[in-house]
């Protein structure tokens, strides 16, 4: 998988796959003058949505935005703000716009920053309500234009409307016709625009219900308030969401202050929230907040798949925020891939997890090397694998201490142990080096493609002196392969000019296999290394009718609206083994051209270690093809006839 580093660099780390995107709420509890009394700055709440987004960086590279929400502005003000950057350090360009606009103001005397009621009226940043998205692009380009937060404008507070999310729904199309049914006219059909229409027509709808139930008399501010305490903003969610088909977790504010945070019914997408007495606060992963406001982890909450967090415009018999059922709630399927790559590693339980797929490896590493641990060097690559690096070495020691009560045994019943005897076999330890470095200024956007590939295969500077060349074998451990590309192009070739005798490239997730739809670029087949190997054992074996009937399947299905849940593609893999799948791509990812003449071998993780390693987490479609929603199985089939059929582009591609 790609780093966020990497890919804002223009060097991969590994297979450049987009994926996740991160997401911040933080709804002010008390007035200001309590944050610059107890904190010493009325920005209290800006520097925890600075520090929110911060620690949630690698969750998006591609655009960054914030949106501020002035609750108690007077009619003919302007009360939400938003700012929006895409590219190349936009987070850092964001933020300093939202300094320089102090700064700007304080020079030319329009704000004293010591003047809470000056900073609310004059500096647009300043405000009850800060949300702010980091975005991970999977289509339609990385303009600022699809930048969240999106804002579906209205006249009436209760009805102004700003969302942002992480997220892909499997039936866009479905809910756009759906918005022309009630006589809407949506202009685009990406998933947040159409959700967010979705969501606004419902608002529109409770609105125009209660002015119904309104007195005549109630006019100006009374009418306000009143459409305001009384909108059932659960109702509103539960109304939008009950077509959608997808992996989400959404994240909206309603222009009378009240929020709110929804997270699908198989909890596919992360989601956690914290409350005390100033703040309510919501963010993509819990480690952000456990860390922004310097908490224990079980004072974090998850948001309950099926829910939404509803934050109160106002506290209704002292509560701000609680849970209500939007979608009753599916089987837990929580997308493995946050565990192993996506989220920071530094949250508890997460780095344990990757501890524990690193360890499980430890078998398939022996067999590999044939158990030739003193002449075997061990290393990872990239920085994101070094967590399972730390559970392969962990696990390797605990296979060593066994092996050696066994020798030192084995000895003692020959009468063989002798001090020298004894020295050596408690010499025996896993040999770790550092094999590789990124080499983080390295710019890949100065060459043209032709010479692009010997740039990339230099992304890394590698650690001469540390084997024997021809001797000695050479282990990395990487935290998934997806693609292969980055394999091929990059890491065979720099690890190479370290002559081993053969290479182990150890991956702690299983093979890839089938599409993604709910969040991770990740979506054509013809792409995936795993399935680029099926299909080459097929048609070596003379078993190309194979494909042609799951092509045949494939279309049957999607011309039938009530066709079955079934992976028709599955039975590409059924023939094989996965062993054989791994020796097919261990040859398919050793590039042709390599003078180097020693052994490759790719191994991977197994779903079994998966589930061992990481037991709350079951949502594995992407290695096992078992998929949470219908919309799933519509997408891996699609994918498929897209592959036959030669077409690029997501198997759920909606209108352009």
């Amino acid at each position: 998988m790609a780093s966020a580093g990497a890919a804002a660099a223009g060097v991969p780390m590994s297979d450049d796959i987009k994926h996740e995107c991160g997401i911040a709420i933080v709804r002010l509890k008390r007035p200001m003058a309590h944050y610059r009394e107890r904190h010493g700055t009325a920005l209290w709440g800006l520097k925890k949505l600075y520090l929110l987004m911060e620690k949630q960086r690698n969750r998006g590279q591609d655009g960054a935005g914030i949106g501020v929400l002035k609750q108690h502005s007077p009619p003919g003000s302007q009360y939400y703000f938003r700012h929006r950057e895409s590219g190349a350090s936009c987070l850092d360009r964001l933020w300093r716009l939202v300094h320089d606009d102090l700064s700007r103001l304080t020079r030319d005397g329009l704000v004293n920053a010591d003047d809470d009621a000056s900073l609310m009226r004059h500096y647009p940043w300043l405000g009850e309500v800060y949300l702010g998205h980091l975005r991970y692009g999977t289509h339609g380009g990385n303009g600022t234009e699809v930048c969240h937060p999106f804002v579906r404008s209205a006249n009436w507070r209760s009805r102004y409307l700003s969302v942002a999310g992480n997220f892909n729904l499997t039936n866009t199309e479905e809910i756009f016709d759906m918005l022309v049914g009630l006589g809407q006219h949506p202009i685009g059909s990406a998933d947040t625009s159409t959700v967010m229409e979705k969501i606004g027509h419902f608002l529109d709808v409770a609105n125009e219900a209660q002015l119904r139930h309104v007195s005549d008399q109630l006019t100006g501010a009374e009418l306000n308030r009143r459409l305001a305490d009384e909108l059932d903003l659960g109702r509103v969610l539960r109304k939008a969401a009950r077509s959608w088909d997808g992996g989400y977790f959404m994240v909206g504010v309603v222009g009378h202050g009240a929020a709110f945070a929804l997270r699908d019914p198989n909890g596919i997408r992360p989601g956690f929230w914290y409350e005390d007495d100033e703040v309510v606060a919501v963010a993509s992963e819990r480690t952000a907040l456990v860390t922004c406001f310097n908490v224990a982890p079980e004072s974090v909450r998850e948001v309950t798949p099926g829910t939404a967090l509803i934050i109160a415009h106002r506290p209704f018999d002292g509560v701000w925020a609680k849970e209500v059922e939007i979608l009753p709630q599916a089987e837990r399927k929580s997308c493995t891939f946050e565990r192993i790559y996506f989220s920071r590693g530094n949250d508890a339980d997460i780095y344990r997890e990757r501890k524990a797929l690193g360890r499980e490896l430890v078998p398939a590493l022996l067999k590999a090397i044939d158990h030739d641990l003193a002449r075997t060097v061990i290393s990872y690559i990239p920085n994101t694998a070094e967590s399972a690096y730390y559970g392969l070495l962990e696990g390797l020691e605990a296979y060593l201490a066994e092996w050696k009560e066994q020798e030192i045994l084995r000895h003692q019943g020959t009468g063989t142990l002798t001090r020298e005897a004894l020295r050596q076999i408690l010499s025996v330890r896993p040999w770790q080096e550092k094999a590789a470095l990124k080499d983080a200024k390295l710019r890949t956007f100065i060459s043209g493609d032709d010479d692009r590939g010997e740039l990339v295969s230099h992304a890394y500077d590698i650690t001469r002196g540390i084997l024997r060349p021809g001797d000695d074998n050479l282990v990395v451990i990487d935290d998934s392969i997806v693609r292969g590309t980055t394999l091929k192009q990059s890491i065979l070739r720099m690890l190479s000019r370290l002559e081993p005798k053969m290479m182990v490239v150890l991956s702690s997730a299983p093979q890839i296999r089938y599409p993604d739809c709910y969040g991770i670029d990740m979506s054509e087949l013809g792409k995936f290394i795993a399935f680029e190997a099926a299909v080459a054992l097929l048609r070596e074996r003379g078993q190309g009718e194979v494909l042609e009937e799951v092509y045949r399947l494939c279309k049957a299905d999607a011309a039938d609206p009530k066709a079955p849940m079934v992976n028709h593609v599955k039975r590409v893999y059924l023939p094989f083994s996965d062993e054989e799948i791994s020796a097919k791509i261990s040859e398919l990812v050793r590039p042709r051209d390599l003078p180097w003449k020693g052994e490759v071998k790719i191994v991977f993780q197994t779903v079994a270690g998966l589930r061992w390693a990481i037991s709350g987490y079951t949502g594995d479609w992407y290695f096992t093809g078992d998929y949470p929603t219908p919309g799933g199985y519509r997408v891996v089939n699609n994918a498929f006839i897209n592959f036959i059929e030669k077409r690029q582009g997501r198997a759920y591609e909606a209108r352009a």
